[in-house]
């Protein structure tokens, strides 16, 4: 934990300072966490916690479009000129995996909190030498994979600890969709492949259904695009406690995107692992017990938003949501399967 004085806040400005944040990348996900800004910015409840402050891109008309179109404040034409503005809190990181490391480096080196969209780097040793420096550094760096910050998790959590389901013994999840058009899906060099992208929400599933347990052993195969990296996988995770969990992603073909968790007592059924829309609970003899609806949302990135905010505002370096050594769980685990599967990138030993 760090003291807010050495990020540049007094005591009155605990209580009254909004968070300024800004985005770094003009892409899709970009346009997206632009538009939760301005709308948590209208929102009665979020308006007195966060500033939409500024954008960055390589390019400054890109800059300049997206600031206009989302009311943000400030827009940059290098990444470089956004660093080396002092009234910058927190920066969105929303570019290809592959740049993560280097770009999240560099904020924490001037002084940034950071938000880093998934996948958090392409490695563990890249993943562990940013979030040591945030440690040092006594800033906020906190990976943005949004379903750790919903209230579907919350959710879900309560459901596991009621004992409705009994002891958990294996979970199941899946998340594929035909994105190979996507360049940077495709390209090593970017960090390409399903795992990265949307195998991480699979593994993301089941480290919320077992949390710490630690993994005794990992089988793992894929089926490679003609660029090297994992066109689909599937992944089965055997935990220390003898559960299983079972991973599958692909970037080829669509899939129902469920999360299946089977207990002694039951098992429930969570709709759509990306975005939980519904879980339905049931008994051994197939009988519903329990259908929980999730709570509106803006964008559902909000959350994430709304989290990071109040961890610089408290002087926290992590997010309870998503603390440190749960990003370095899955990174690690990523990992072994890329190794298993015979999956490496450029520059890696």
């Amino acid at each position: 934990m760090s003291d807010l004085n050495s990020i540049g806040f007094t005591q009155a400005q605990r209580e009254k300072r909004r968070v300024n944040v800004a985005i770094l990348g003009a892409g899709r996900i970009a346009s997206h966490m632009a538009e939760t800004l301005m709308r948590m910015n209208a929102h009665p409840s979020l308006s007195n916690i966060i500033n939409p402050y500024a954008v960055a891109s390589r390019s400054l008309d890109r800059a300049k479009q997206l600031a206009h179109r989302y009311r943000i404040t400030k827009a940059y034409g290098s990444y470089q000129d956004l660093l080396c503005d002092q009234k910058v809190d927190l920066v969105y990181i929303a570019t290809p995996h592959s740049l993560h490391a280097e770009q999240a480096t560099s904020c924490l080196q001037a002084g940034k909190n950071v938000l880093v969209e998934k996948s958090f780097t392409i490695n563990a040793r890249q993943a562990n030498e940013v979030l040591s420096l945030a440690r040092a550094r006594g800033l906020l760096c906190a990976e943005a994979i949004w379903t750790r910050y919903m209230p579907s998790c919350r959710i879900l959590h309560d459901i596991l600890s009621s004992g409705q389901l009994g002891h958990i013994r294996a979970a199941s999840a899946n998340l594929c969709y035909p994105t190979t058009s996507k360049a940077r899906m495709t390209d090593p060099s970017l960090g390409g492949g399903a795992l990265l992208d949307v195998g991480v929400y699979a593994l993301n599933f089941l480290d919320m259904v077992f949390q710490a347990e630690p993994v005794k052993t990992i089988h793992s195969t894929a089926s490679l695009y003609a660029t090297g990296v994992d066109e689909s996988n599937s992944t089965t995770l055997i935990y220390r406690n003898g559960a299983l969990g079972i991973a599958v992603s692909s970037m080829s073909v669509s899939s129902d995107r469920t999360g299946t968790i089977w207990g002694s007592k039951g098992y429930a059924v969570c709709y759509n692992i990306n975005n939980i829309q519904k879980i339905e609970t049931y008994n051994t003899d197939h009988q519903l017990l329990h259908t929980y609806e999730m709570p509106p949302q803006i964008t559902g990135y909000e959350f994430e938003v709304e989290a990071a905010a109040q961890a610089i505002l408290a002087g926290h370096v992590e997010c309870p949501q998503m603390p440190h050594a749960d990003t370095m769980r899955l990174m690690e685990q990523m990992d072994s399967i890329r190794q298993l599967c015979g999956v490496h990138y450029p520059g890696e030993n």
